[in-house]
């Protein structure tokens, strides 16, 4: 079984939270779906529309093609029907009209609820799930869940809806499925990890990690916190860093260059630090609820001057879990700044998973519980990672910008700032053996060509390589360290290789050719917002 649905309106008619109820009642009866978000930057009016894939094998990206549409207004139907496929229909009010309509009079059925108009999407819920033979308490169930007390009114119309339809396809009940999306996904996974402070100021896509760990401050005891400016907030996140905390921020790409002084503060300060970069189209403010994976390289050298840092581009919910987990690990037991890079795909479409797994990284802090009296912040070791005391505990603690001695005062002499800035970077080549034991790459297929791609391109290439014949796929997950050796083995041995980015220019082209020298001389690049679907990827190979 596989059905492509797109559920559209204007902004302010409940698609993106009707398409979510009818993804999740998908998930709930076992199967897999693929929720994907087109919306543009208004709150109300404009055109919104949601795209979910359903089928009963997993399933990572959205198709071009409806088999239904969902139409809360006429234009969704004028924009979008040219894309139903010929044995697909509108479903929609009897005020919508177009050619293969399955039409409803709800106008009469909200009079007679006495409710506002957004319950019309509730009717046309009932309608679809009998449609697909669903269980009408079932459906119930699922609006209690979601909607609570408020569910009532919600509960009558999806009966409704319900009692009009007739049965045509019988869906089989199976094993419930998560259904997640990108930024919860890396929510959990900083909850995980034992997140003690998250702090943010909004900035669409990775606002919806704040508002998710804004619901849970008090049940896991986190201080959740939106600051002014992305400059109290990276700064506010390292006071707490100094203090013991495990801190992590948010933002995206214009945030994130206000950010960037105090990457480096964190960089010579040894501050733990876990940076979520949330990217969006730009430059500038761009077109600022699209996608794009244009900031790659502004991540990896983001901060001036020479630190280590750890740049890790998860590629879905599952790995969104995994990942933060482990730059909460990397953050804390290197003393570096960890860049989580995700975008507008990842962070709001949801993906279908049978089970969320942890990673098995240490949740230790690393801090020592009884310091030294002749304790030094920044002592230099063998390895260049320093023991970690915090303040209160009896010696002196210190933080600073300014390049210091082992016990953190300011220095300028020659001999004492080559020192602090060897002891740095000998943390580069730890950092590089440990992230090798985290499986930095995975390869998927085993065609004589090679495609490589990095974050939210994983599930359109995943979903396209069934349909492309000799060809494989690699995934990069960590940027920086870069996995050279394995990704040059891999170029080596291709016929073909082929980069996949929604990019101008293809940019992780660029530092596999200045951490390798080889050179990729194919790239299918997409940069007009929207992600990579597998039909789209399809299309580009065969030609």
């Amino acid at each position: 079984m596989k059905k492509t649905i797109l559920i559209g309106g204007v902004a302010g008619q409940g698609s993106a939270v009707t398409s979510h109820l009818i993804g999740k009642i998908f998930c709930r009866l076992g199967y897999y779906v693929f929720n994907y978000r087109d919306y543009p930057s208004l709150i109300r009016g404009g055109h919104n529309f949601n795209i979910l894939e359903v089928s009963d094998k997993p399933v990572y990206s959205q198709g071009e093609k409806y088999d239904i549409i969902i139409a809360f207004d006429q234009n969704t139907v004028d924009l979008h029907q040219k894309n139903l496929k010929e044995d697909g229909f509108v479903l929609a009010s009897s005020k919508i009209h177009a050619d293969k309509i399955k039409d409803i009079d709800t106008a009469p059925i909200l009079e007679e609820l006495e409710g506002p108009q957004y319950l019309e999407n509730d009717i046309l819920i009932g309608w679809l799930f009998k449609y697909f033979g669903v269980d009408k308490e079932f459906l119930f169930e699922q609006a209690r869940e979601t909607f609570g007390k408020g569910s009532e009114k919600i509960e009558k119309a999806i009966e409704k809806g319900y009692l009009i339809a007739e049965e045509k396809e019988k869906l089989e009940k199976k094993e419930g499925n998560y259904f997640i999306s990108g930024n919860e996904a890396i929510a959990i996974g900083a909850i995980n990890a034992g997140l003690d402070v998250y702090l943010a100021y909004p900035m669409t896509p990775a606002t919806g990690v704040l508002h998710y760990l804004a619901k849970k401050e008090k049940e896991y005891n986190i201080e959740v916190a939106q600051l002014e400016n992305e400059i109290a907030v990276v700064n506010a996140a390292l006071g707490a860093s100094f203090a013991g905390a495990r801190a992590m921020v948010g933002t995206s790409g214009g945030g994130f260059a206000l950010m960037t002084e105090a990457i480096s503060l964190s960089g010579i300060s040894e501050l733990p630090l876990v940076v979520y970069l949330s990217q969006r189209m730009g430059p500038a403010t761009g077109v600022p609820t699209y996608n794009s994976q244009g900031d790659l390289k502004f991540a990896v050298n983001a901060g001036h001057g020479e630190f280590p840092k750890i740049v890790v581009a998860p590629g879905d919910s599952q790995e969104a879990i995994t990942r933060t987990e482990e730059s909460f690990y990397l953050t804390a037991k290197y003393r570096t700044p960890v860049i989580l890079v995700g975008d507008k795909h990842l962070g709001e479409d949801d993906y279908t998973f049978k089970e969320l797994k942890n990673s098995s990284v240490s949740k230790d802090r690393f801090l020592l519980k009884n310091p030294p009296a002749d304790y030094k912040t920044y002592e230099i070791t063998d390895n260049g990672v320093s023991p970690v005391a915090v303040p209160g505990q009896g010696p002196v603690v210190r933080a600073t910008s300014y390049e210091h001695d082992e016990y953190g005062y300011t220095i300028e002499d020659a001999e004492s700032t080559v020192a602090m800035n060897k002891k740095r970077m000998l943390k580069v080549e730890q950092i590089e053996r440990e992230v090798s034991r985290l499986k930095p790459t995975a390869i998927y297929g085993t065609g004589k060509n090679l495609i490589i791609g990095w974050g939210s391109t994983k599930g359109a290439i995943i979903d396209a390589l069934p349909e492309l014949d000799g060809f494989r796929f690699l995934q990069i997950s960590y940027i920086t360290p870069f996995p050279r050796d394995i990704v040059k083995k891999e170029m080596e041995k291709s016929d073909k290789v082929i980069l996949i980015e929604n990019s101008v220019t293809g940019l992780l082209g660029d530092i596999i050719t200045e951490q390798t020298g080889l050179f990729v001389s194919k790239k299918v690049l997409r940069y007009d917002g929207r992600p990579f679907t597998a039909d789209y990827i399809i299309r580009e190979l065969k030609k």
